[in-house]
């Protein structure tokens, strides 16, 4: 059984339509990489996965229908998006926003073990844990999105531009975080323009076009696809 599961999700803002009827499906303990240009609407239907936005057509998380559920809720029961823009507390140290990330947790040693955790993964956030958010670097920033996120104890991560304007020592570190989380059972759910990146990292991947899926299949299916490397690897 699939762990995440869209059937003809349709997203409309107004007059313009921004998901044209999207159906994947997300195994537990894989990376489901979603490539696409920007506008195409990976983050649209990321934004409905989570529950910020309304929409048409189902999704189920664990054989659930997350229809009517909250953003808090989809959070607690598992399911925990890092957005583009990071979202974090500006004048929160390192720490501070981390801690966010646990706010809705009861069992405070799991959320102390789990603050080890990242700060072994990301050792730069150890290194700053007093320092400010808004005065690290954008891939500083990006290793807090990803811990703070982490700290909400997921069983699906959906990362939306993990790799976006960050310098390539810093893509490496979140390729690395990736790979690791990954070998330890976590499933991910990958929204990426640079295409390179996914197909490195993604078991299986969905293009998205104006909001539609053009091509899906395994990465190695799609590394070979012409389309795609005429018009993606390679162009972030």
């Amino acid at each position: 059984m699939a762990l995440l599961e869209l059937t003809d999700v349709h997203v409309r803002y107004g007059k313009a339509h921004a998901l044209k009827g999207i159906s994947l499906a997300v195994e537990p303990g894989e990376i489901y990489g979603v490539i696409g240009p920007n506008g195409a609407g990976k983050t649209t239907m990321l934004n409905a996965i989570a529950g910020f936005i309304d929409y048409e057509g189902r999704i189920e998380y664990a054989g659930t229908d997350l229809a009517g559920r909250s953003a808090q809720e989809i959070v607690t029961e598992g399911l925990v998006y890092c957005t583009e823009d990071r979202d974090l507390f500006p004048f929160f140290s390192v720490h501070e926003n981390l801690l966010m990330g646990a706010q809705f947790r009861e069992d405070r040693e799991a959320v102390r073990e789990d603050l080890e955790m990242v700060y072994e993964l990301f050792p730069r956030l150890d290194e700053r844990r007093e320092q400010e958010a808004e005065t690290m670097s954008g891939g500083e920033q990006q290793m807090l999105a990803i811990g703070r996120a982490l700290m909400s104890d997921p069983e699906v991560l959906m990362l939306d531009e993990p790799t976006l304007g960050l310098a390539p020592i810093i893509i490496e570190d979140i390729n690395e975080a990736i790979e690791r989380l990954n070998e330890e059972g976590l499933t991910i759910l990958l929204a990426e323009q640079n295409s390179t990146f996914a197909l490195r990292h993604a078991e299986r991947l969905a293009l998205i076009e104006t909001g539609t899926i053009e091509l899906s299949g395994s990465a190695s299916e799609l590394r070979e696809n012409e389309y795609i490397r005429d018009a993606y690897v390679g162009v972030h």
